[in-house]
């Protein structure tokens, strides 16, 4: 049997092109045209495709009880982290995010394995982290120069 590796991150989303847009501005992104649908978009996440489907996908999956009305934020039930690298390409992103219409849900810290990160959202209320590993991962009551996580 093969290895097996996360291959695809899809997210559902109300506007599709503009949410490829976002993820393509704040990272470099790019579509991987041949999967364009109508309801769906797809961008090459250097190894991992990342996609937006639209709300019919909820149909196409079988999924019709958990669509949330139109009025409503889209659900939480999980969320991805992107590795970068460095502390400065944290800070740039989350500047980014914030000029692209995204939000900042907990500005940059440094978490108690001992990386700096933030957890952002883009437009549609998407919840991602960004992230760069300083060093080892390191125990909960051991920071590097004494400093203390949240």
């Amino acid at each position: 049997m093969a290895a097996a590796r996360l291959a695809y991150v899809n997210l559902f989303a109300r506007d599709i092109v503009a949410q490829a847009a976002f993820y393509t501005a704040l990272f470099g992104f790019t579509e991987i045209q041949a999967h364009r649908s109508p309801i769906y978009r797809c961008l090459d996440a250097n190894g991992t495709e990342l996609g937006f489907n639209a709300p019919e996908a909820y149909d196409l999956l079988a999924l019709q009880s958990r669509r949330p009305p139109d009025d409503q934020p889209l659900p939480l039930g999980s969320y991805f982290t992107i590795e970068l690298d460095s502390e400065a390409a944290i800070d740039r992103a989350v500047a980014g995010c914030r000029r692209l219409g995204g939000s900042v849900l907990k500005e940059p810290y440094l978490t108690y394995y001992n990386a700096w990160q933030a957890v952002l959202a883009d437009p549609e209320g998407n919840v991602f982290r960004v992230n760069h590993r300083i060093g080892h991962r390191t125990p909960y009551d051991e920071l590097p120069d004494g400093r203390r996580s949240v």
